[in-house]
């Protein structure tokens, strides 16, 4: 029986492991000295530690990932999202070594992990960018206040290697060009390891829009369908939601075309999200993540297709077994990221969780490791589960969101659940079609009410 290692933790380990029993394969779990003891982990057929707490010593350990990998007789790793999943070394650590990395090789990672060259490649598959040239930023002050101006201010400086929301700056104007350039080739060489940056320009109000995609290795690439996740928080998404309100459905499945377009280009292979920036009727490519995302469930619930298992079988070899045309899309779905934290402050919240009631109902789905007694580590993120809700149309999938969201109970730590609460009761967010700045606005405005 073939098997699979997730070098990976927490609820997208136990949603791996899910897909593994669906296809047939044995799933090892890699994890690491704080989260002996998880109780996903038993749900495993088998359970390996690859080090101490710290995730370079783990989860980031390149050669403890292989090194389970062999002692456990996996023939393919799956890194999840985050940790190793976007790193083109050890994808190609994992091809030398003989295994199967589910996810694109390592010469597509590298492309798209590089902003700079995914923007070319995606201007030369004929997917629209955002305004700003497709190459590095020049050291020369001269040079570089000439192409800022050739873009028109507002503009914003980026780290080529970026991602996360860090190594980020808008500028506003000349003056303050050449310090806002120092300081985010200084961040990007810091968190990144590339001192390389380039330019786009800064769009007001846009929205954050994303198109699902999935690849085989017999030249299909098809698109699943689109995510709006504009409601974020420095860069973090909080709510996510299938499809995109408002927008032109005949515009959507141009850009997704497009994007499956770009896969065959590339010679993509695996799950992937291409992200854009909607503003003023018109989508802005902004980077490609090589990866299962986060919130794939919102796709997964209007498509009723399984993305994780999709993922494992076209890297076995398999033909996507369906077309463009078979992939019907039904109602509407809302993800909530319930984290271990402070609603009000965001300060991460880690302990035992004492007690935990999981909310259910019609069209609800729930992707969580934890459960009364499980320990959330100070070690990682905070995120404890989504909450996923489902309906018909918008207002009946928030009007379950929010049924389910009073429904969930967390105690022994703080959670954000009553923000979450709050934001579905907004006027702005009910309505459909927020910016990504929304939710800056909304705290601005909660701020101002207290006073």
């Amino acid at each position: 029986m073939d098997t699979v290692l997730i070098a990976n933790r927490g609820e997208i380990a136990l949603r791996i492991i899910r897909a593994c029993r669906r296809q047939g394969m044995r799933a090892v779990c890699a994890f690491s000295e704080d989260d002996r003891g998880a109780a996903y982990l038993d749900l495993a057929d088998q359970a390996i530690c690859i080090g101490p707490a710290p995730a370079l010593k783990s989860y980031l350990n390149i050669p403890a990932v292989l090194a389970a990998a062999k002692a456990t007789g996996a023939q393919y790793i799956h890194p999840g999202y985050g940790f190793l999943s976007e790193n083109a070394e050890f994808a190609e650590a994992v091809t030398k070594a003989g295994l199967t990395l589910i996810g694109p090789d390592a010469r597509v990672m590298r492309m798209m992990g590089d902003k700079v060259a995914a923007k070319g490649a995606m201007i030369a598959a004929g997917v629209p960018c955002v305004p700003g040239p497709d190459a590095v930023l020049p050291d020369d002050p001269q040079e570089l206040a000439r192409i800022a101006e050739g873009i028109g201010y507002p503009v914003i400086l980026k780290a080529a290697g970026g991602g996360g929301g860090r190594g980020m700056r808008v500028v506003k104007d000349k003056g303050a060009l050449a310090e806002a350039f120092a300081i985010t080739r200084q961040e990007a060489r810091q968190f990144f390891g590339n001192a390389d940056i380039y330019m786009e320009k800064y769009l007001q109000k846009p929205r954050h829009v994303e198109i699902q995609v999935i690849a085989d290795s017999h030249g299909t690439a098809l698109w699943l369908g689109d995510r709006d996740c504009s409601m974020q928080r420095r860069h973090q998404k909080l709510i996510e939601e299938a499809p995109a309100p408002g927008i032109d459905r005949r515009l959507i499945a141009d850009i997704g075309a497009r994007c499956a377009a770009s896969c065959r280009d590339i010679g993509y292979v695996g799950a992937g999200t291409f992200e854009f920036l909607y503003e003023d009727g018109a989508f802005f490519f902004i980077e490609m993540n090589t990866r299962i995302q986060v919130e794939h469930p919102v796709t997964e619930m209007v498509t009723g297709l399984d993305i994780v298992a999709l993922q494992i079988d076209v890297a076995r070899g398999a033909v996507l077994p369906f077309a463009q045309g078979d992939i019907q899309t039904a109602g509407h779905a809302i993800e909530c990221r319930i984290n271990a934290e402070d609603p009000a402050s965001f300060v991460p919240s880690p302990g035992t969780i004492t007690h935990m009631h999981v909310p259910g109902g019609p069209g609800i789905r729930v992707d969580t490791h934890v459960a009364s007694g499980a320990v959330i580590p100070a070690s990682y993120d905070s995120m404890i589960g989504k909450v996923i809700a489902h309906g018909a149309d918008r207002a009946e999938a928030l009007a379950r969101a929010q049924t389910a969201l009073a429904e969930l109970r967390v105690g022994g730590v703080s959670c954000n659940a009553a923000l979450h609460c709050a934001l579905l009761d907004d006027p702005g967010f009910r309505e459909g079609g927020i910016s990504i700045h929304h939710f800056d606005d909304w705290c601005a405005a909660q701020e101002a009410t207290d006073v």
